[in-house]
């Protein structure tokens, strides 16, 4: 999920669309709303988030703070005109990154998995038994080959494998996939995507790796 923050409906609506588009939710905030969401919001919200993109408001120079003390996710400002003086006060904010508009949507998630690769290389891949995860973009590797899944079956298993020795529940698994406030998408499609996925990984792997039990969720590597 991405984390869109400005005080134009136009633009946060515009960008909303356009990540849907990729595959992508969001959650879009006035920064009037976002201070008190980041210090308040439930940490499996928090976790939930990939990137926070910052549009041009008063007080954005303040958020950076205020998002590090909850989340380690890149954050991109976006610049309404290219001024060498705001965007040094804007790195020294602490933002990982400044592009100027108009800049299209898969350039932005370009740059959140570079920002990824570039913060710590090994993080970027997690390996589970069998199943080796990359949280740059590159497709998982299932018993040795790669496995091109659906964006959002890949971020499940990203998800879960992120998560490995603890269960999350279908919740979790929705806010991570569909943003936290998509009223429009049933939380029980998160089933299906599972079930989808679940079924790819019994074909390559020959056993299921993903465990399931009720009232307590998913989980890859529990018992």
């Amino acid at each position: 999920m991405i984390v869109v923050v400005d005080n134009r409906e136009l633009v946060t609506s515009g960008y909303e669309s356009l990540f849907a588009r990729e595959g992508v939710s969001t959650a879009t905030f006035h920064s009037s709303e976002f201070r008190d969401w980041v210090e308040t919001a439930p940490d499996a919200d928090i976790s939930a988030v990939e990137a926070f993109l910052l549009g041009d408001f008063d007080d954005r120079a303040g958020c950076p703070r205020v998002i590090r003390s909850r989340s380690t996710a890149p954050m991109i400002a976006l610049s309404e005109s290219r001024n060498l003086d705001g965007t040094l006060d804007l790195f020294a904010a602490g933002v990982d990154d400044v592009v100027a508009k108009p800049v299209h949507v898969k350039e932005i998630l370009a740059r959140v998995g570079a920002i990824r690769r570039r913060e710590n290389a090994e993080a970027t891949r997690t390996v589970v038994g069998e199943i080796c995860v990359y949280q740059d973009g590159r497709d998982a590797e299932v018993a040795g080959k790669a496995m091109a899944l659906p964006r959002r079956e890949r971020r499940i298993l990203e998800y879960l494998v992120s998560n490995r020795g603890r269960r999350v529940s279908k919740q979790q698994l929705f806010n991570a996939i569909y943003g936290i406030f998509d009223e429009n998408v049933e939380e029980n499609v998160i089933e299906s995507h599972i079930s989808k996925l679940r079924k790819k990984l019994k074909m390559r792997l020959g056993y299921d790796p993903v465990s399931s039990k009720r009232y307590l969720g998913y989980g890859i590597g529990v018992e």
